[in-house]
């Protein structure tokens, strides 16, 4: 393809404050990354500030869509058209600053020239690297890390994190097997069937700060939503027998 090989998917809802210099901190790195934000109907006009850069920015892309869908239909959607582009690498990360877009290169790095399928940004491979988290949030998230490792057995640090990058082959081989969760759920999903289809995982970590600008999207009752998936999750896969490209793995 003529464009460049990786691309990042941010799923937006409500992020004016933070888009544009996320936007232009990703496009200001030594390697380039072309960028599609997914907005789902966002009402404080985040999407109106995405078409004014695509202006200046050959590298940017915009999908709109018509209201809160699920972060991972966003993300689905997002795997979709870089699988029909042709991209090499596919990232996912937040739109709110809390992963540093300097870490994109060592997601990069990990995946391109260090051979893993899967790069995740950690932020509990080298200790506990949360910044302005309060205490019972970073237990929570920790813990609920734990909890995903003993049910489902994959020796991965943060289960749940959400700034990674895929080689576009493992995303051609999960789609097929119809990813269920469409929350916080789905990131810990993602990983499983990475992990079923016998793909090289690692981490990389990361310094996690909290955003400083616009509201926070989690709550309780999302964790508590993803326990209860990650139970589901596992007795479905006792069912399926996960293939990648079509030998089972």
């Amino acid at each position: 393809m003529d464009r460049d090989s990786n691309i990042v998917i941010i799923p937006t809802y409500k992020e004016k404050e933070n888009i544009e210099a996320l936007i232009k901190a990703i496009s200001s790195l030594d390697h380039v990354f072309d960028i599609l934000v997914i907005d789902d109907n966002s009402p404080d006009g985040t999407a109106d500030i995405v078409k004014g850069l695509q202006k200046s920015n050959s590298h940017l892309f915009l999908l709109e869509r018509s209201g809160k869908l699920g972060l991972g239909t966003a993300y689905i959607a997002g795997f979709k058209f870089a699988i029909e582009k042709g991209y090499d690498f596919i990232y996912e990360m937040d739109a709110d600053f809390s992963h540093d877009p300097r870490d994109l290169i060592s997601l990069c790095k990990a995946c391109d020239n260090d051979g893993a399928d899967v790069a995740i940004g950690s932020r509990y491979i080298s200790g506990v690297n949360v910044v302005n988290w309060p205490l019972s949030r970073v237990l929570m998230s920790y813990f609920a890390s734990i909890y995903v490792r003993f049910v489902t057995g994959m020796k991965i640090m943060d289960t749940t994190a959400g700034f990674k990058c895929y080689r576009r082959e493992v995303l051609e081989n999960i789609l097929p097997n119809q990813v269920r969760s469409v929350g916080y759920s789905f990131q810990i999903e993602m990983k499983f069937i990475a992990w079923k289809l016998g793909y090289k995982i690692v981490e990389v970590p990361i310094i996690f700060t909290d955003r400083r600008l616009g509201s926070s999207k989690m709550s309780g009752g999302i964790f508590n939503e993803a326990i209860w998936n990650v139970l589901r999750m596992k007795i479905r896969s006792w069912f399926v027998k996960y293939r990648r490209n079509g030998a089972a793995a």
